[in-house]
């Protein structure tokens, strides 16, 4: 995007994290501390593949180990694999994370900006599980080349998965533990047999000798004993997520609380205009046809992505975060675009991945607020003054 147009307001603050969820006082069962305990006594930084069926606490466990592992290493990386339900970044995305400091809430997720991020488009790698496999090995050989040379500080990685086991899922777990070769794996066990996975090393091939198994129970519970295993609200809570995501586009001190006031405050926001000359146009999960590329994209939500050739052939695109095209100008050949990501790193974005990833509909259904998102070849705008009204 080396020709996109800056917004004409002030300079805005980086991206602010999201606003902190009310925290739970959790207590950590013994078999859940043993296992920390061992892995983080390990003689090298390990690579650790946390496993399990869906809602089983992989996310919760993963968050326990990974403030265990810092004060022996300093940094711990963290490859975040499920795009349904992501510990740092926005839904759809894949991404590499190095963290230094200790998460104090360890029963919510808290959006950060990624070292690398992949982009496949979906809440489930249902739809493209070559596409997604593809993401998980650029996110691990990216690890692998900046952390596992010489030259380098070798950290431990934590490698959370996706809650999918069955079926497809299964297959897709081998696959991706085949690749990673864990220095250790923890299974999380559920109560119901027979949504766990197989014991042992289930991926391996006859003969291969396998990595450090250990096997926890999903018991979680909070300061009064109650069990925190229950049912997630996935729909909402992606929702929420990408609410928090674009509220980075306003400075924090600016008070978004509500889904109307980031309504408006979005339909007041002067967009980056962006050329189309300047970008390629990808489209993950779909056809579309070629006299209709331009006009899909509107009041879509996109990969921000970098083509990155210079990595060589079998190099793929990583993202640099999302946007929202609230508008197309056919006549004019521009696109207008609302993102956190700040200008300087817009510029090397040269390619936009249209997948399946909606505009939350709590910032579409609000009363009295005139919609951004507009038909192409209209730019709709509102006074400031207009920013909190009602």
């Amino acid at each position: 995007m080396a020709g996109a147009r800056g917004r004409a307001t002030p300079t805005r603050t980086p991206p602010r994290s999201s606003s902190p969820a009310p925290r739970t006082e959790a207590v950590v069962p013994p078999d859940w501390d043993s296992a920390v305990s061992t892995v983080s006594s390990h003689p090298s930084p390990p690579v650790v593949v946390v496993c399990g069926p869906k809602n089983s606490g992989k996310s919760t466990f993963s968050r326990v180990l990974l403030n265990a592992l810092l004060p022996r290493h300093g940094k711990v990386a963290y490859l975040d694999t499920d795009v349904g339900q992501p510990e740092f970044g926005p839904p759809g995305c894949l991404s590499f994370n190095v963290l230094d400091e200790a998460i104090a809430d360890l029963m919510n997720p808290s959006l950060r900006e990624a070292e690398r991020c992949y982009f496949f488009g979906d809440i489930s790698s249902k739809r493209d599980p070559e596409a997604y496999l593809n993401c998980l090995f650029h996110s691990y050989d990216y690890f692998v080349g900046k952390y596992r040379c010489d030259e380098n500080e070798m950290l431990p990685l934590i490698v959370n998965t996706p809650g999918w086991v069955k079926g497809a899922g299964f297959d897709m777990l081998v696959e991706m533990l085949r690749y990673i070769c864990p220095t250790i794996v923890v299974q999380i066990r559920i109560t119901i047999k027979n949504k766990n996975l197989p014991d042992g090393g289930f991926w391996l091939d006859g003969g291969q000798t396998g990595p450090m198994m250990i096997n926890i129970d999903a018991a979680f519970h909070d300061a009064s004993n109650r069990s925190l295993l229950i049912q997630k609200d996935s729909c909402g809570m992606r929702e929420r997520r990408l609410v928090e995501y674009l509220k980075q586009c306003f400075p924090s001190n600016i008070s978004l609380s509500t889904n109307k006031e980031l309504a408006y405050a979005l339909a007041s926001l002067p967009p980056y205009q962006v050329p189309f000359s300047d970008v390629a146009i990808v489209h993950l999960h779909c056809k579309v046809p070629a006299g209709e590329i331009w006009h899909s994209l509107n009041a879509t939500i996109v990969g921000l992505a970098v083509s990155n050739a210079s990595e060589g052939t079998r190099s793929i695109p990583y993202c640099v975060g999302l946007g929202i095209i609230r508008g197309v100008d056919i006549q004019k050949g521009l696109l207008y675009l609302i993102t956190p990501v700040p200008l300087q790193r817009l510029q090397c974005v040269d390619l936009l991945q249209q997948g399946l990833i909606e505009i939350p509909t709590a910032l579409l259904q609000v009363r009295g607020c005139v919609s951004p998102y507009m038909s192409t070849n209209v730019l709709h705008k509102i006074s400031e003054r207009d920013l909190y009204a009602g």
